[in-house]
């Protein structure tokens, strides 16, 4: 398996639309074992596919949500949001983006996800609460919209200063 670079804020990649996948073979799973690793060395709760310089709509998200203490594990392929329901307001931040995070963003509580698996079988998730949220913010990145482009002010972006890493580290 092989750790990839992490794409950053400025590299137009992030702000691209990125193409659907049309072939599905070997190098797609692959291509998805070394996302979730690149993602697990940054300690990445999701990571899509132009975050490694890649212009596919692919993501991986994997995470333990602590309301619900389900654990969620999901590689897709053209997702689309096909619904929405409530919504939420929290943090939300990102791997190409370091060093910050934005506050007050809004995003919908509730979503229902339809795309393909690593195979090109269709699919169709449901999630809410912070799986919803890890759907909405990587489906996000294969349309070109960072988290920057959700927040009301710009006082919303804030700096992570080293005491709130280490606390968020203990």
């Amino acid at each position: 398996m092989s750790l990839y670079p992490i794409v950053m804020l400025g590299d137009p990649i992030l702000r691209q639309k990125a193409k659907r996948i049309s072939r599905f073979d070997n190098s797609l799973h692959k291509l998805a074992k070394d996302m979730f690793e690149t993602m697990h060395a940054n300690n990445g709760a999701g990571l899509a596919a132009p975050q490694i310089g890649l212009s596919i709509r692919m993501f991986v998200v994997e995470l333990d949500d602590p309301k619900t203490e389900k654990h969620y594990k999901i590689a897709m392929t053209n997702p689309e949001i096909i619904k929405t329901n409530g919504e939420q307001i929290g943090l939300d931040g990102c791997l190409s983006i370091p060093g910050y995070y934005g506050v007050n963003v809004r995003r919908a509580d509730r979503v229902v996800v339809k795309g393909q698996d690593l195979n090109g079988k269709p699919m169709r998730v449901t999630a809410e609460g912070y799986f919803a949220w890890a759907l909405q913010h990587e489906i996000d990145h294969l349309n070109g919209i960072l988290y920057l482009d959700l927040l009301d002010r710009k006082e919303d972006l804030r700096e992570v200063r080293e005491s709130e890493a280490e606390e968020a580290l203990s």
